[in-house]
């Protein structure tokens, strides 16, 4: 089963074609399963002696690029066997600028040939600010701990203004995708960030590509939950200082609410690996302390995924939580008052204000954080 999942970026497609590249690995195929990437910035097919038998990847000969035809990836996308997983940006579309006539026979071959997820997400002030973010770290993605230090410490230090029309113009693009998918996808499957995000391994799992093999779960593999293990992923780098500043667990939630104590919360950037682990709170200490074996022996094992040609990179780290960006943005309610304007004017996605965009910050913390119950 070949998967396509189609993408504006910054919704979660990269994670998911990774996890999805892993889950078949972890099941019964009669091909191998292997992860393109992107399909239109660059391919290559080569032996790959692990599976004693041609396969496509990315090159590692010359740098990612728009040096082929649709044509020439049509074919060689039909010239292996194996089971391929890869996603298509429009933005790589767009800045291609393949004719009309080379577009739509490439559309068609994917229509017939792939399993296709459209990423979307509803919460569209999120979206485009992770693009403007992303116009100041120059990275899409990050892969490890290291990397993330290394992109983001002086963000996080000096902290960015966002430039408005940049966040008007991801915001327009966002609709273009959605054009663009009704357009020219059958689409079997929509992958809606917020709502299947917290249980990114049930939505996998529920996916019609496995056929009838019993499913397995990441705990049957790894012994250890993909939400714990996803959770370690992000509190090793996290280096916004937020985490000791959250209400410990023993705190009635009704009472933090009431206080409005996000409000107080402020970024208190590290910089370091030994750093980050002592900012932590004593919660998400010990949660590090009892997960910590299984998450770097399941580090491990997708490690020689990559090495196998398997994966492009690793599973990407979670960048920033909503309050870190909001934080991290001087603007930030510039950036509200703009983007709720926008809504207004186009009539898609939800306008926010200060008390939902608190509740939705508190609600996502509880994922990656030890927090108060609802009481």
């Amino acid at each position: 089963m070949n998967v396509l999942i189609l993408t504006p970026d910054r919704v979660g497609s990269t994670l998911l074609q990774r996890l999805i590249t892993v889950y078949m690995n972890m099941h019964e195929f009669d091909q191998p399963v292997i992860n393109l990437h992107e399909l239109t910035n660059g391919l290559m097919k080569y032996y790959n002696p692990t599976f004693n038998c041609e396969v496509l990847g990315k090159p590692d000969n010359r740098p990612w690029g728009y040096y082929q035809k649709l044509l020439e990836i049509t074919e060689l996308l039909n010239s292996t066997d194996h089971y391929k997983t890869s996603r298509l940006a429009h933005y790589h579309i767009k800045n291609r600028q393949d004719s009309m006539a080379d577009q739509l026979p490439f559309y068609q071959y994917l229509n017939d040939n792939f399993f296709i997820i459209s990423a979307q997400r509803q919460n569209l002030l999120e979206h485009s600010l992770s693009w403007c973010i992303q116009t100041h770290s120059r990275k899409l993605n990050v892969y490890t701990h290291q990397e993330k230090i290394d992109t983001f410490a002086k963000i996080y230090q000096n902290r960015i203004t966002v430039d408005v029309a940049t966040m008007i113009r991801y915001l327009d693009k966002y609709v273009a995708y959605l054009k663009w998918v009704d357009d020219h996808f059958s689409v079997a499957s929509y992958f809606k960030y917020e709502t299947h995000m917290p249980n990114i391994e049930q939505y996998i799992l529920g996916l019609d590509i496995f056929g009838n093999q019993s499913k397995k779960t990441w705990h049957d593999s790894f012994e250890i939950e993909f939400s714990d293990w996803n959770r370690c992923h992000y509190l090793v780098s996290d280096l916004s200082g937020i985490s000791a500043q959250l209400p410990a667990p023993s705190v009635p939630r009704i009472e933090f609410d009431s206080r409005d104590q996000l409000d107080s919360v402020e970024l208190a950037p590290v910089t370091t690996k030994a750093d980050i682990l002592n900012s932590l709170s004593a919660g998400d200490q010990q949660f590090l302390h009892e997960h910590s074996v299984r998450y770097v022996k399941t580090y491990h094992t997708i490690d020689e995924l990559i090495k196998n040609n398997v994966l492009v990179t690793g599973i990407p780290i979670k960048l920033q939580t909503m309050l870190e960006k909001r934080r991290l943005i001087r603007n930030f309610d510039q950036c509200v008052e703009v983007y709720n304007n926008w809504v207004a004017q186009h009539g898609v996605g939800d306008p926010y204000t200060h008390t939902d965009i608190n509740s939705l910050s508190f609600k996502e913390l509880g994922h990656w954080h030890d927090l108060p119950r609802l009481t």
